[in-house]
């Protein structure tokens, strides 16, 4: 297999199949009543969403807007933005000692409605930054139906095994979480690699603005999260939801729906920027769950 031939292999075939099965897995730590919390707990839920599908698009538009990025790398960021949460936030949320059950609700519920929202949101932003009449422009509803392919379908798969072998299912998604880890890694690398020659000119443009991102993010997350004086378990877990993004997902989108390497590189970089500031976060939660355990010995 050639090298072309290969990069689109991996574009087209390798990417959506793992993409898929990263999914699944978070459909396999879902039950019905992860969506029942919508109801049972709004105020939690309510500002984890707004911040999500509201307050980080309009932070996301308003960084790529005035730090004059080129085209690509903005639509990168706009892309980074529409894809909130996933199973890396799942996953910080339990070693910070957050809500986990409230993250994992945050998630699913971002999930389908983004399924949605990106199609529109997304094409606004492709004719704004790369200008009206350019040859990127997505037909909104064949979107939404692989978008519903990637993401509903493989939950709802995950949720109906969950389901029926609830034991099969509660073992098997940590080897999917982990799967998801070492498929981001390898796609990282796999960018990095058939890009080189445009590495430093992106960590240049677009690391600063993706930095600032990730701390605005999380910085929204939790005071949003104190200010409604929400328990500091749920404040966790809300600050790690709007900081942490579905990086993979976006870089699909950048690299199959859109075949552009360039807007893919603003994702990769902020997966490097929020896995790194949210190492440091989980260390300080989890030392601020410990002094208050004590306290309450």
């Amino acid at each position: 297999m050639e090298g072309t031939e290969l990069v689109t292999f991996v574009n087209t075939q390798v990417v959506p199949i793992c993409i898929f099965l990263i999914m699944m897995g978070m459909g396999l730590s879902l039950v019905p009543n992860d969506f029942k919390r919508v109801v049972n707990y709004p105020k939690a839920v309510s500002i984890g969403l707004i911040n999500q599908l509201i307050l980080l698009p309009i932070i996301g538009f308003s960084l790529a807007h005035f730090m004059s990025l080129e085209p690509e790398y903005a639509v990168g960021i706009m892309l980074l933005v529409l894809c909130p949460g996933g199973t890396t936030s799942n996953m910080f949320s339990h070693l910070a000692k957050g809500d986990v059950a409230l993250s994992v609700t945050l998630t699913a519920v971002a999930s389908v409605v983004t399924v949605f929202s990106i199609p529109i949101v997304l094409n606004l932003s492709l004719k704004h930054f790369m200008g009206a009449g350019s040859e990127f422009e997505l037909p909104i509803i064949k979107t939404m139906l692989s978008l519903i392919v990637l993401t509903i379908f493989p939950v709802a798969i995950g949720m109906l095994i969950k389901a029926i072998a609830p034991k099969f299912a509660d073992s098997t998604q940590v080897y999917v979480s982990r799967f998801g880890i070492l498929f981001l890694t390898l796609l990282l690398i796999f960018l990095t690699y058939i890009q080189q020659e445009i590495v430093v000119e992106a960590f240049i443009a677009a690391g600063p603005v993706s930095l600032i991102l990730n701390l605005l993010t999380m910085a929204l997350g939790y005071y949003s999260s104190k200010f409604f004086k929400l328990s500091p378990a749920q404040t966790s877990s809300i600050t790690l939801e709007v900081g942490l993004q579905n990086s993979t997902l976006s870089m699909f989108m950048a690299l199959t729906l859109l075949a552009n390497y360039k807007m893919s590189f603003a994702p990769a970089i902020y997966t490097l920027v929020m896995l790194f500031t949210a190492g440091i976060l989980v260390r300080f939660l989890r030392s601020k769950y410990h002094l208050r355990e004590q306290s309450l010995n």
